[in-house]
């Protein structure tokens, strides 16, 4: 046996690739200096520059001025009288909505305050709900009562 008849026993190993140098030299696609060509590099988005600048008002939503609860609709005697015209009807929040004079707020019946504008001739019976005091002189004098 001579050395050019010797076999290896085992596989020769090839070195395997490592992830430094390639195709990418010199700025490795980044162009040249400034903060995008740093590793690491975020950029703030403009956007939110132009949020930054906008005043704020703190509190509840933008104005803590505007109340949160929801404001009572408001409805004229004469409108009212002008709907309902028979004697000793019931007006309440739920007659008006009937009656579509106001509208629901969110599938419920809202509050209501009944103003002194127009003119009313018919006793009407009124349930739960804010009358002004203009308003409540001409529906007594009417006839009409407020329960």
């Amino acid at each position: 046996m001579q050395i050019h008849n010797v076999k290896r026993t085992t596989k020769l190993k090839t070195q395997t690739q490592v992830g430094r140098g390639g195709k990418r030299g010199k700025t490795s696609g980044r162009g040249t200096k400034g903060q995008k060509a740093r590793s690491g590099h975020k950029i703030r988005p403009a956007f939110r520059d132009i949020i930054k600048k906008i005043p704020k008002l703190r509190g509840r939503g933008k104005n803590k001025n505007v109340s949160s609860s929801p404001k009572p609709s408001v409805v004229s005697v004469g409108r009212i009288a002008a709907v309902f015209t028979k004697a000793g009807a019931i007006i309440s929040s739920r007659t008006l909505v009937e009656a579509k004079l106001i509208r629901p707020l969110s599938g419920k019946n809202p509050k209501v305050t009944v103003v002194s504008d127009g003119d009313i001739a018919v006793a009407l019976v009124f349930e739960n709900m804010h009358i002004t005091a203009g308003a409540k002189a001409k529906i007594e004098a009417a006839g009409g009562t407020i329960k």
